[in-house]
Parts: C-alpha cells; sequence; structure tokens
C-alpha cells in the first residue's frame, strides 16, 4: 500500500513553553511521492492546496509497533487532514533483553511481548478497527526465531506483524513527528532512539513533506546498548567510564554518516528527536512531577540542558535514578544509555536547540493508512465516473 499523505497549511504559530523554550502547536502532516522519497511538488502551494476531506470519519484505523522495548497501540478516525486519537495502549515488554547476547527472542521476552499483543488485539476488535498495520522492528530483524514468534503471535493473537526495515522505520518516524521540526534555513536531523537501533534520518525541509537527503541505522538502543557494554559498576567513576565507552561505540557506529553530512551543516543547526530517551529528559529538564505529553510534544529545549543532565544520570546509580520524577523503575536502569546516544548525536550534529517529539513510527503509520484509503477512494469514486460517462455515450 503506498505511503501517502494528505498536504496542508502548518501553523507557524508558536507560544512560550516554561524558562522560554519555544512550543510548536497544530501540527500536521504532508504527502510522500511515489518514488519513495519525501518530495513537495513544486506546482503546490501547501498553504493553499488541500486534498479533500477524508471522506471516511467513522472508520477507526490502528497502528501498532513492536519494539525492542515497548509495545505500542494507537487507533484513531480521520478528522480533515488530521487525526483524532479515540484509545492507545502502551506497555513495556522488553522483547530484546537478552538478544545481544544469546542471538535469539528468549521465552520469556516472548510471553511478555504476547501479553500486550492480546491487550491490542481486544482493543481493535471492540473499537471495529477499519484499517491496521503492525510492525516489528529490530529484536525480530536480528533474532534468529523473529520469524516464528510472529507466526506465533499470527496464531494466538490474529495480529500479522510486519518486520519492516531500517529504512522503512526511519521513514515513518519522520513521516509521524516532521511536522515539529523547528522554522529554519537548510538541512536538518531527524532521530529516534529505540530499544535495539537508532535512526538518523538528513532531511531537507519543504512543503508539504521534507526530502530525505541521507540515513543511517546502527543496531544501539537503550537495550541493545545497555547488555552490550554489560552492568552498571557499583562506583562512580565505573559508572563513567562505562557511560563514556557507550558514547564512544555509538559515534564509531555513525562515523561515516558523519563525514557524509559534514558539508550540509548550516549555522544555525536543527534537530529533532523521537524517543523515550528525549521525552524523559525533556521530562526532567521541566521539572514535571509526572509524564504530561501535552508539555514535552513540540518542546524546545537547549541541548546544553540535554547534555547535562543525561550527564548527571550517567553518574547515578539505578536506585538513585528510580527516584527521579518520570524515571522510575522501568527506565532507571536504560536511560543511560539513551542518554549516551544522544550525547553521540548531538557531538555529530551540534545543534544548540533540540525539539521533542512523543509521536513516530504509529503516527506515520496512521497518517499512511489514512491517505492511502482516501486516495483508493478517489480513484474508485472516478471509475465509476467514467464508466457512468460510457455507459451514457
Amino acid at each position: 500500500m503506498a505511503d501517502i499523505n494528505p498536504p496542508d497549511r502548518r501553523e507557524k504559530a508558536k507560544n512560550k513553553a516554561p524558562d522560554g523554550q519555544s512550543r510548536r502547536h497544530n501540527p500536521r502532516s504532508g504527502q510522500k511521492s511515489s518514488s519513495g522519497d519525501y518530495n513537495g511538488s513544486s506546482q503546490r502551494n501547501s498553504r493553499t492546496w488541500r486534498r479533500p476531506p477524508h471522506k471516511s470519519f467513522k472508520q477507526a484505523y490502528a497502528a501498532i509497533d513492536l519494539g525492542t522495548n515497548n509495545c505500542r497501540l494507537l487507533i484513531a478516525r480521520p478528522s480533515d487532514e488530521n487525526f483524532v486519537v479515540i484509545d492507545a495502549f502502551s506497555r513495556v515488554v522488553r522483547l530484546g533483553e537478552g538478544l545481544a547476547q544469546a542471538g535469539r527472542l528468549s521465552d520469556q521476552a516472548m510471553d511478555r511481548a504476547l501479553g500486550a499483543l492480546k491487550v491490542c488485539s481486544d482493543k481493535l476488535r471492540r473499537r471495529n478497527v477499519h484499517l491496521a498495520r503492525s510492525v516489528a522492528t529490530e529484536a525480530c530483524r536480528r533474532a534468529v526465531n523473529g520469524e516464528d514468534f510472529i507466526e506465533r503471535v499470527r496464531q494466538e493473537t490474529g495480529i500479522v506483524l510486519d518486520i519492516i526495515s531500517a529504512q522503512e522505520e526511519a521513514r515513518l518516524a519522520v513521516l509521524g513527528c516532521h511536522i515539529l521540526l523547528e522554522d529554519g534555513i537548510g538541512p536538518a536531523i531527524i532521530f529516534d532512539i529505540g530499544g535495539g537501533s537508532t535512526e538518523l534520518v538528513l532531511i531537507e525541509p519543504g512543503a508539504p513533506v521534507p526530502r530525505i537527503l541521507d540515513w543511517q541505522s546502527v543496531p544501539w538502543g537503550v537495550v541493545s546498548l545497555s547488555e552490550t557494554v554489560g552492568n552498571e559498576p557499583d562506583d562512580a567513576e565505573g559508572r563513567l567510564a562505562r557511560y563514556s565507552r557507550m558514547k564512544q561505540i555509538v559515534r564509531d557506529s555513525f562515523a561515516e554518516f558523519a563525514e557524509r553530512i559534514a558539508r550540509h551543516q548550516v549555522p544555525e543547526q536543527r534537530l529533532l528527536g523521537t524517543s523515550g530517551t528525549v521525552t524523559t529528559l525533556a521530562s526532567v529538564h521541566l521539572g514535571l512531577p509526572q509524564y504530561d505529553r501535552k508539555a514535552v510534544d513540540g518542546l524546545i529545549v537547549p541541548s546544553d540542558s540535554m547534555r547535562g543532565i543525561s550527564q548527571q544520570l550517567s553518574s547515578m546509580s539505578p536506585a538513585e535514578r528510580s527516584e527521579l520524577d518520570c524515571i522510575g523503575s522501568d527506565r532507571a536502569d536504560l536511560v543511560v544509555a539513551g542518554c549516551a546516544i544522544l550525547e553521540a548525536i548531538l557531538d555529530i550534529w551540534p545543534a544548540e536547540r533540540l525539539g521533542v517529539a512523543d509521536r513516530g513510527i504509529r503516527e506515520g503509520i496512521l497518517r499512511s493508512l489514512m491517505a492511502a484509503d482516501a486516495e483508493g477512494h478517489e480513484a474508485q469514486a472516478a471509475l465509476r465516473r467514467l464508466k457512468q460517462t460510457g455507459a451514457a455515450n
């Protein structure tokens, strides 16, 4: 199915968040060209041209993203060129736990993921979902028993998971969150820190959606990197040495990509991240007593603040981190790897400010499904008109 998104206007208005950080509002998406690159048509003015509103307003669409660490579901209905979320679900399943050492998904990890997917399956039925796409990412790509697990999921839940490539994962992430990128001139980078991999995408912003200039995926996410470097030492000095090793591993993996994109750097670099790492650090930056998506999604924060928080967390023990608001026990051990990946990205693309997105693959899938379905309805209507004209003649 083609992933084509309805273009529309971009709202440029900005308000001020706490401490003078920028906020973006009314985010929307655009259209993907048939070639697979994100290109805006030179013949369409994105401020005036719109696809006709979606006809299936009562239809529910769903997206499931089974990652290395989390299982997430989003169910929504079209609303003009955007959509309204009617149900959502997220659970930490740690599907990739032990994968770095064993090369396969463990029975316990698969059972946890299946438990979450059964919840998703129930929600799909209750919401009478019209069209859905379910994807699996790095853990299933790498595991020798990944395909067997996919078949087990189909048999036990009815959900057919598509193991997508790293390139498709990067493309969907861009599609889901690019509208939150700060206004500016020149190329920018969007990144997604996952559980088993991290994707960096160099884009050329433009109407109605950006064009992908270059991209790179490395097999380092918060789970895979944590397991590769081993358990945290008990002393602060040892933890800092472990953190330094993490950063170096990621920098080395992205070295060729860094060389390729060096010529694209501009004086005011722009950077947008979508992941649990950036949303967690943004919450810590804001001092939130509990996570608040409305406060975090679309926030622009100083990169130095994110670096400072990352370095502070890296020296703390897991017990100390677990006591911090918005981190807790679920993220206490993995957040350090995310911090190391984030700092490595900032070394590669030293933007002064970092955009934060609490959206990504699921939103990209939903926009793709809705837009492609709308295109199909329009094509069918056009065909019916042709047939009617032919019959009349």
